[in-house]
């Protein structure tokens, strides 16, 4: 069995590739013992149920984050000939991020009611990687232990979310000699933003915001400027952003460039003319709809994900929500073929790569819920495209990956060295059918309450809370809507992926015992007694029609 991460210590990049450093020592590899060896930052970490806390550290103990920077910049120091000897054949990059985009809201990808025109293209001309996923969350608000790992290249237990002592990705490509630019969102902390990015235009610090009345900042030397509101839209001001980036970026120096958007993320209030087609033609429920989810899965009760339409929940309502989803969705893939046009036009444009992913993906209906937080295929599976010089156009990969997995791949492509204990895995091998071996499971974690692993068919997920197991036929039963953990049949199988499950807690210092002695109730029923109240970034219109108190069928 492959490891379900792949370690980098030691590797140092070549002309052809990267390749494992002479190890000293009789100190066994990650490689040696299977497993990604995450060391001593998990010591004292335990979960809870608002996320992963710290134990005190004693005060004399030396940080254990000192290493990894001496041994980038080791690294780095006999790379330089490498990284500096033609600087403007090295490649450039955009990584165009979107906010709770579910994996199955591309045309291309299968949805035939969605218009995705840009997308599409973006899949013809480049890489799917259809088995894409967020790791997990030790947070309700996924997306910012997602955005930690995508810059880190480590899972949410070997990284924190102000992302502080940890190398980044555009920070390392800065000290290489890439200029780094950023709009959009970011939700790790100004601190870790001004280490990562040169410059920066129309920033968003926060979750989430009205996307006609975003507060944003842009970065100025090394000051950030006051606070204002975007003068467009939030897609389009984060598109322009770009496209003056990329019309600034002419000189022989690369550049990497970061655009994350805040779309679909709700509130889902699209401008009108990308939502009217939607309303004339609603989008049909998702085939895993149901009025409730059938039982406490820890996080239903007072989440504001959950809050957004009433228990049971109306079928027409919830079709009205898909369809300002996907108008925000089309509006977003517009702003994304304006700066592919603009590529397109650029003199650096067949040497740039185009990087398109979601920090993880939303329910909206699928099994009862709302949000993201569950570790169901529609929460955690997410889109990941690569386009660029030497990129195989039109294919597609069932192979697992993470959005982790981004970290070393730009990092092998644009030749700088990998640090120490990154989780991902290049991605390269897999567009280049050199992979012979790859993962053949895959395994996600949300805060203490589920656990999951599946392989090509069968997937099982755990709730150590409850002692509740579901197991689901993926071949069979692709919108997991049978649980078939109990049938006395698939027993062996259920014995299987717990043994599998526990290995992945231990190759990546997951301590959350799956069961317990003192199970939660299971059952639950919010159909009487749950109270909505509508969060602040929600506009007017939307309280009026979805926190109304009665509802729409």
């Amino acid at each position: 069995m492959q490891p379900i991460f792949h370690p980098t210590e030691g590797r140092v990049p070549s002309p052809g590739g990267v390749h494992e450093a002479p190890r000293g020592g009789t100190r066994p590899s990650a490689l040696e013992t299977g497993y990604w060896e995450l060391g001593t930052p998990l010591e004292g970490r335990v979960p809870s149920p608002g996320g992963v806390h710290e134990a005190p550290r004693e005060g004399t103990r030396p940080s254990v984050h000192v290493l990894p920077w001496l041994l980038f910049a080791f690294a780095l120091a006999f790379a330089a000939p490498i990284l500096h000897a033609a600087p403007d054949a090295r490649p450039n990059f955009i990584l165009l991020f979107a906010d709770d985009q579910r994996a199955d809201t591309i045309a291309t990808w299968g949805n035939r009611h969605i218009r995705t025109p840009n997308l599409d293209r973006l899949t013809r001309q480049g890489f799917s990687f259809r088995r894409n996923y967020c790791f997990g969350s030790d947070s309700g608000a996924v997306c910012i232990p997602s955005r930690a790992m995508l810059m880190s290249g480590r899972p949410w237990m070997d990284s924190r979310h102000d992302l502080r002592d940890i190398l980044l990705l555009p920070e390392q490509l800065g000290v290489a000699g890439y200029r780094t630019f950023a709009t959009g969102k970011w939700h790790n902390g100004r601190p870790s933003f001004q280490r990562a990015f040169q410059e920066a235009r129309s920033v968003f610090f926060g979750g989430m915001a009205d996307h006609t009345q975003v507060p944003v900042v842009d970065l100025v030397g090394n000051a950030f400027t006051p606070v204002r509101t975007a003068a467009k839209f939030s897609s389009e001001e984060f598109a322009d952003a770009a496209i003056d980036f990329l019309n600034s970026a002419t000189n022989a120096q690369p550049f990497f460039c970061y655009v994350a958007f805040t779309a679909p993320h709700d509130p889902r209030n699209p401008l009108t003319n990308s939502v009217l087609p939607y309303y004339r033609k609603r989008p049909p429920l998702p085939a895993n709809f149901l009025p409730q989810h059938p039982f406490d899965n820890g996080w239903m009760r007072g989440l504001r994900d959950e809050n957004l339409a009433p228990y049971p929940r109306p079928p027409g309502m919830i079709r009205d929500q898909l369809a300002e989803y996907y108008g925000l969705i089309t509006h977003l893939d517009g702003q994304v073929g304006r700066i592919l046009e603009a590529l397109k036009n650029h003199p650096k444009g067949r040497n740039t790569y185009v990087i398109y992913a979601a920090d993880h993906g939303l329910a909206l209906g699928s099994h009862g819920l709302l949000g993201k937080q569950s570790l169901y295929e529609h929460s955690m599976r997410c889109p990941l495209i690569i386009a660029g010089p030497g990129i195989p156009a039109g294919r597609s990969t069932e192979r697992f990956t993470y959005l982790l997995d981004v970290f070393p791949t730009v990092g092998q492509l644009a030749g700088i060295p990998l640090p120490h204990r990154l989780a991902g895995r290049d991605l390269s091998p897999l567009w280049s059918r050199s992979a012979p071996e790859w993962r053949e499971s895959l395994f996600t974690a949300y805060t203490d309450t589920m656990r999951a692993v599946r392989d090509d068919r069968w997937k099982l997920i755990v709730y150590p809370r409850t002692n509740h197991r579901q197991l689901f036929d993926l071949r069979r039963d692709p919108d997991e809507r049978q649980n078939l953990a109990d049938n006395p049949r698939h027993a062996s199988t259920v014995e299987r992926l717990t043994r599998l499950m526990e290995q992945s807690q231990t190759a990546v210092g997951d301590r959350q015992p799956l069961t317990t002695n003192a199970p939660a109730p299971l059952a639950i029923d919010l159909s009487t007694d749950y109270v909505r109240k509508p969060d602040e970034w929600q506009p007017r219109w939307i309280r009026e029609k979805y926190f109304d108190p009665s509802p729409r069928q």
